[in-house]
């Protein structure tokens, strides 16, 4: 998920996003647009523009194509354009024109989804695209929509014209009608999918509850309480088997919680006192480790050592920060940088900042 409309003057970043595995991740400058290993940390592409911002950037795992919305001070392309470049190329080689600004877009080997403020449509992934969908949604300015990458489902996730409610669509099988999942009370402020696209997870405007979903019969799994205070809900990812998932938020915090294993989550019970709200009987985070104040920020699980897991978290300061969880649940922050000052060796360049 891209962070948008951030203002940080100082470095340049307008936004930040990890690609379908977490394996690496794209910024988007008021000068071009990088892209990064997670970990270890190194820089492994770099494209200087003299004429503009890119103010969101997609990836498709490791390939050479990366789709590219102008932005920022002074757009290197138009808001209301998808450019997909070839990096192989150094130039575009894709070009999709709107009529109104482009809110998002996403990527699989053989679909170009973008989204727009009240629609989304969905292209081949061709020389010339040839559009073959289009889905109404409710207003969606901060370009919700998930897409399951992997080759084997192809499922994707959007708000739904009804408060509160989710479309699932199979974009293999759109002969069938579309699925509405009735997630929330609030509007949807959240949408994630795991890997092979067996789980939806979403979150409302509220912030205190994630839901996870089954894909193929619709039925609720999980419900996790991130707290009891409202939040603004930045990022939420599954690990690799989609047994964890890790949630960042406005409280400068990121939370993981276990999914298949619930009983290493903290319960707070509350015995006897029946008439409380039910939160306060409910499988909160089994951990949280705390982030630089006043910032965005994107979380994913990274690679796992033998003996601890690693939750890597990217903020609109520029800030990467890597956190250890430990067999015992607790959260060790083992490695803080700036990623913007990092070249293509892992050290830090001298003047690597974006002005």
């Amino acid at each position: 998920m891209n962070l948008f409309n951030v203002k940080s003057a100082k470095n340049g970043l307008l936004s930040v996003c990890f690609n379908q595995d977490a394996n690496c991740f794209a910024c988007g400058l008021e000068n071009g647009f990088r892209i990064y290993n997670t970990d270890p940390l190194r820089q492994t592409q770099r494209q200087d523009f003299i004429d503009g911002g890119i103010g969101q950037i997609e990836m498709l795992f490791r390939c050479n194509y990366v789709a590219l919305v102008g932005g920022g001070q002074s757009p290197k392309y138009s808001p209301s354009k998808v450019m997909i470049w070839d990096d192989a190329k150094k130039r575009v080689v894709i070009e999709l024109e709107f009529s109104t600004e482009v809110k998002g877009v996403r990527l699989r080997r053989d679909r170009i989804i973008v989204v727009l403020e009240t629609m989304i449509k969905v292209y081949t992934f061709t020389q010339n695209p040839q559009q073959l969908h289009v889905f109404e949604t409710c207003t969606n300015t901060r370009g919700l929509c998930v897409v399951c990458p992997s080759g084997s489902k192809s499922f994707i996730a959007y708000p739904s014209r009804t408060l509160g409610h989710v479309c699932l669509v199979d974009l293999g099988a759109t002969e069938k009608p579309v699925v509405e999942i009735q997630a929330h009370e609030a509007s949807i402020m959240y949408l994630a999918m795991n890997m092979s696209g067996t789980r939806l997870a979403t979150a409302s405007e509220k912030g205190t509850l994630i839901r996870i979903f089954d894909t193929e019969t619709s039925q609720l799994l999980n419900e996790l309480r991130r707290g009891a205070h409202h939040a603004t809900i930045y990022c939420i990812n599954f690990n690799q088997d989609s047994t964890l998932l890790c949630v960042s938020s406005d409280h400068s915090t990121v939370h993981i919680f276990y999914i298949e294993e619930s009983q290493k989550n903290k319960t707070r019970s509350t015995g006897a006192v029946a008439f409380l709200p039910k939160y306060f009987n409910s499988n909160w985070s089994s951990c949280k480790f705390h982030l630089p104040e006043n910032t965005t920020s994107i979380c994913a699980f990274g690679p796992n050592s033998d003996t601890n897991k690693t939750v890597i978290a990217l903020c609109s300061d520029g800030s990467y920060s890597r956190f250890l969880i430990t067999p015992k649940g607790e959260c060790i922050q083992d490695q803080c940088r700036q990623f913007l000052e990092v070249g293509e060796d892992g050290s830090n360049q001298i003047g690597a900042t974006s002005k």
